[in-house]
């Protein structure tokens, strides 16, 4: 049955009237041409602190965001009130582009990957050399991620007044990684933080490291005028306590660099890495792959490596490093 006959005008069609008395909903969204550029420094239960110019400014994802995360490091367009006062809140509506992303999994068969921070282009791999005892498999997973996730790894060893660093450096002078040895007297003199801060200068650089290592201490003392809490080790388990619960950037003093202190670790889960990257971290082993079989480990019978290395192109022991951290989601980390 034909409800307004066969040549309906305007007139005669019934509209249904917005009960609501709002727009009818779009798919265009705004470009926020205007917003302005921000940074993010920590996140913590759905708010942002965020330092855009010279203020700090409370914000929240906007909705046309949908799930897309927002972490510390991120560059964003944040809008509505940017004076920074309190009880204030503005808008994040756009994460920029970033220039690189460092994840981890809970564990190696958690399919769910977390993003630690973005835009970073240093990792520090803080460990210490006794009191806890040090966890080579942890360094190891680490150093994997940085490669993967294209940052350059830092290892910073603290408590060199504990337990001698030589050891543990041998095993890693093959990759030739920098490292930074400390005591936790220097760290008091200060002598400690300046070299590391040498090591920081114009870098953003995330810190990692395991409950005990003295990661906070270090923090506290590369930007002194910014405190976090810091805990001690379980004489039973010989574990750290988790003081830091959320990661948070901190400018260090001048404006030179910044460094992200993070939450400390019980692991590091590797599921997300393509070990196919992982090679790119080593540039004199990289051509020895063109003979490769496609999906190449690298730690099979037929793998180019084998031959690439006989023949004098590169150091066996650099092979053995890239084998060792390419088997690192084969082993658990206290092995």
């Amino acid at each position: 049955m034909r409800r307004y006959g066969k040549n309906p005008d305007e007139d005669d069609v019934r509209v249904r009237p917005n009960r609501k008395g709002n727009r009818p909903r779009t798919n265009i969204r705004p470009k926020h041409e205007d917003a302005a550029g921000g940074f993010v420094l920590t996140v913590d239960r759905g708010r942002l602190t965020c330092l855009v110019e010279d203020r700090i400014v409370m914000a929240m994802k906007a909705r046309e965001l949908g799930r897309k995360g927002v972490v510390v490091g991120d560059r964003v367009a944040v809008v509505g009130d940017l004076s920074g006062a309190k009880d204030t809140l503005a808008r994040i509506v756009r994460v920029e582009e970033r220039s690189s992303v460092l994840r981890r999994t809970a564990d190696d068969d958690d399919p769910f990957e977390r993003v630690v921070v973005a835009n970073a282009d240093q990792l520090a791999i803080v460990t210490a050399l006794a009191d806890p005892e040090p966890r080579p498999r942890l360094i190891d997973r680490c150093l994997v991620a940085a490669f993967d996730a294209g940052l350059e790894p830092l290892l910073v060893l603290t408590k060199s007044d504990l337990a001698s660093p030589d050891k543990l450096l041998e095993s890693y002078g093959s990759l030739g990684v920098r490292y930074v040895v400390t005591s936790r007297e220097e760290l008091a003199d200060g002598g400690a933080a300046d070299r590391v801060r040498e090591r920081l200068t114009d870098r953003v650089t995330a810190f990692v490291g395991h409950s005990g290592v003295g990661k906070t201490t270090l923090v506290n003392a590369l930007v002194p005028d910014r405190q976090r809490a810091t805990g001690h080790v379980n004489a039973v388990t010989g574990r750290g306590r988790h003081t830091t619960t959320s990661a948070l950037a901190l400018p260090l003093p001048g404006g030179s660099g910044w460094v992200i202190d993070t939450p400390g670790v019980r692991s590091f889960g590797l599921n997300h890495i393509d070990p196919s990257r992982v090679i790119h971290a080593f540039p004199d082993l990289e051509p020895g792959t063109e003979g490769c079989p496609r999906a190449c480990s690298h730690d099979e019978a037929d793998c180019a490596l084998d031959a690439w290395v006989a023949d004098g192109h590169a150091d066996p022991q650099r092979l053995y490093s890239l084998r060792r951290l390419l088997s690192t989601r084969e082993r658990r980390e206290g092995d």
